[in-house]
């Protein structure tokens, strides 16, 4: 996970989510990726997509039986779906996402019976410090947003008016 995290802060200083993945084969790190959606001008640019991509490249196959995936949020739908359809064995994330999480946040898509491969997952590993650069780049995000508003909405300086003391 520490390897997902260093993934992460990659996104973070590319102005990204700071979202990361690693995926393992045994005891070798075949692929890491990071969130680049903005930068990309790819909505599927997710961290576990990048990853997914760069390990089926190093595997050269499609299906990556017997990885690992770890990644510092929680996957989403979309991301589950292409997890499912490489064959990835487990699973294990750090923070929740209570907004679009498809680990048993918002849905299940692991647990659905009726799908024809299934992801073992673990959740919650290191999920405080996950968690925690989530939140400080969205906080920073908003404080930012409101200096640029505020600056946008301040008179201009009294400096340059003329005065009217005559």
């Amino acid at each position: 996970m520490a390897l997902a995290q260093a993934a992460a802060d990659e996104a973070r200083r590319a102005g990204e989510v700071p979202v990361g993945a690693v995926i393992v084969l045994g005891d070798e790190v075949i692929a890491t990726g990071f969130n680049h959606p903005i930068r990309g001008h790819d909505p599927s640019a997710h961290a576990e997509m990048a990853a997914l991509r760069a390990a089926a490249q190093t595997l050269r196959n499609y299906r990556l039986p017997g990885c690992e995936l770890y990644v510092t949020l929680e996957p989403c739908l979309m991301c589950a779906g292409a997890i499912m359809h490489a064959r990835i064995a487990r699973v294990v994330f750090g923070a929740t996402d209570p907004k679009t999480g498809a680990c048993g946040s918002v849905v299940d898509a692991f647990a659905n019976t009726q799908l024809n491969h299934h992801t073992s997952v673990t959740g919650g590993v290191l999920a405080d410090e996950c968690g925690y650069a989530l939140k400080n780049f969205f906080a920073k995000r908003r404080r930012l947003a409101r200096e640029e508003r505020d600056a946008r909405r301040a008179p201009e300086s009294t400096l340059d008016l003329p005065s009217n003391k005559n």
